[in-house]
């Protein structure tokens, strides 16, 4: 394999690997990544090490800061609720217009993005918390604004790791078929509950566990946002 491509290779195995474990919380909000030990874990050259902690930077996972390092991001409790207001905001823009124009097509493509449940096994949630990024993706395209479904994506991105927290594996199949059903009827009232009803109870499952649960682990709070920068 040629050295460029072993790189890319590595970097993408990396940045997988890091992805997974921060999403599933294996690696805890405010935690610092060091690049001399992540080069030894994969047997790697520092290149591929930073390139895969940018590429998490910009899906807002990792905080970089000057003179300091890595960061596995945190946020405040008002961050995340804005995060969750805005996802609404634009879900429901792209909902409403997919279901004016959506393709035979792209109706297609939304109904095979499930694999089903298979299990709880942090391999499993994983595949569900992308598979969810990638449908609700795949409905802002159809609404015909790339900025609006590179938005969404990019939103759908720092929410990962509360997203993943619901443990919505086992309905997740059949809410979506729900929201498909009033796309494919091209019903823009009926598509808009659908899509109003599962963001609001993604909150609510989001929000009950961090205040009940979770709050000092993610370390939310009501203070200055801690996010990126």
């Amino acid at each position: 394999m040629p050295q460029k491509a072993k790189t890319r290779t590595t970097k993408n195995h990396i940045y997988a690997t890091l992805r997974t474990e921060i999403i599933l919380g294996h690696r805890k909000p405010g935690e610092r990544l060091v690049v001399g030990d992540l080069k030894t874990r994969f047997g790697t050259s520092v290149t591929p090490v930073r390139d895969a902690l940018q590429m998490l930077n910009q899906e807002g996972l990792i905080t970089i800061k000057p003179r300091s390092g890595y960061f596995i991001t945190q946020t405040t409790l008002k961050a995340l609720r804005d995060m969750l207001e805005l996802r609404a905001i634009l879900e429901i823009a792209a909902v409403e217009r997919a279901a004016r124009t959506i393709t035979d097509a792209q109706l297609a493509a939304l109904k095979n993005i499930h694999a089903g449940y298979t299990g709880d096994d942090d391999q499993d949630y994983t595949r569900y918390t992308d598979e969810n990024t990638r449908f609700h993706y795949l409905i802002a395209q159809a609404s015909g604004n790339q900025e609006l479904a590179l938005a969404l994506r990019g939103l759908h991105d720092r929410l990962a790791r509360f997203m993943v927290i619901r443990h919505a594996g086992k309905s997740l199949e059949g809410i979506h078929a729900r929201l498909v059903d009033r796309l494919q009827a091209h019903d823009v009232s009926g598509a808009r509950k659908a899509i109003l009803a599962e963001v609001e109870e993604s909150r609510r499952a989001i929000m009950d566990r961090i205040m009940q649960k979770e709050a000092a682990y993610w370390h939310v709070e009501a203070g200055t946002d801690m996010g990126n920068g």
